[in-house]
């Protein structure tokens, strides 16, 4: 069997940290194959999907082996896992999967998925789950719902990791500036929040693989920040999934399995659900060392069901 997985340039992964890294061994554990490349290296001749990728050993991390062109085909599954943002390369590299899907090739998560479930616009599907939200470019609009809830945060649509999110108060002076300023002169949308004071204690983090939640990591923000991001400084700390949390992955599962996002990352904070992560999800680490769990085998060992 024979894995690729389409991810940043192998050589700035921190195997300690990343999630395709742990799938990787994972893989390699389970007598699979394990090949690289970057979105760059794919390409279609005809109707057909190729690549040129590298065969690599990830265990100990890592060994690089030649680079070969091949058909898509040639693998049994192909892991999207390209860090956002999603641009135009990244759409592009989601139409030559697509091309490698029609000939029976799986490839996770879904490629028309990825383009359909923006990371902050996805989650509105459930709305009813969600804090109090607006997606909006009208000043006025932004500044009426930030009156109307007090305290808000603002979050860029196309924003990863915590980036260039903002928490601001409705009397915040320059309001409307700041208002101008993110959406662009009114030419862009973000999404506006009410601000979730449940913040303090921390922002889960649950990875749900193929409907079912395999694992949860508490993220709590830094001294002096409402971000929980662990690339901006959040803590990880050990956790399990309450009542709450379960319902919403239970409401969740049917519509991720039946559009071909297999291993998701979903946010909650305070039994609110804030985002859904499909694009390379992150977790599986500290997950694993937290919880003493070994999530990425689990991981794997479904994809193979999936498989067979």
């Amino acid at each position: 069997m024979k894995q690729l997985f389409v991810v940043d340039p192998i050589e700035q992964i921190n195997p300690s940290k990343d999630s395709s890294a742990a799938l990787m061994q994972a893989a390699h554990r389970a007598a699979i194959e394990v090949w690289t490349c970057t979105p760059s290296d794919l390409q279609a001749r005809g109707d057909k999907a190729w690549v040129v990728a590298k065969p690599v050993i990830p265990e100990p991390w890592i060994t690089l082996h030649k680079s070969q062109s091949c058909p898509l085909v040639d693998f049994n599954c192909i892991w999207m896992r390209k860090d956002p943002p999603v641009d135009e390369a990244f759409l592009y590299a989601t139409h030559l999967l697509e091309v490698a899907e029609r000939d029976g090739v799986l490839v996770l998560n879904k490629p028309a998925s990825l383009r359909a479930w923006n990371e902050k616009l996805g989650a509105l599907r459930f709305s009813q789950l969600m804090a109090p939200t607006l997606v909006a470019s009208r000043v006025g609009e932004l500044a009426s719902f930030a009156r109307e809830y007090g305290e808000v945060v603002l979050k860029p649509l196309g924003g990863k990791g915590g980036q260039g999110v903002i928490r601001v108060a409705n009397a915040a002076p320059g309001l409307e500036a700041l208002l101008e300023l993110v959406t662009d002169q009114e030419s862009l949308p973000v999404m506006m929040q009410c601000f979730l004071p449940e913040v303090v204690n921390g922002d889960k983090r649950i990875l749900i693989v193929n409907g079912n939640p395999l694992g949860a990591v508490n993220r709590r923000p830094k001294s002096g920040d409402f971000r929980s991001n662990l690339a901006l400084g959040g803590a990880p700390e050990p956790t399990q999934l309450s009542a709450r949390e379960q319902e919403i992955c239970d409401e969740l599962s049917p519509a991720l399995k039946a559009e071909g996002l297999f291993f998701v990352g979903i946010d909650v904070i305070g039994g609110m659900l804030s985002e859904i992560n499909v694009t390379s999800p992150t977790g599986i680490r500290e997950i694993e060392r937290l919880m003493d769990i070994p999530l990425a085998d689990q991981v794997i060992n479904l994809l193979l069901e999936k498989l067979s």
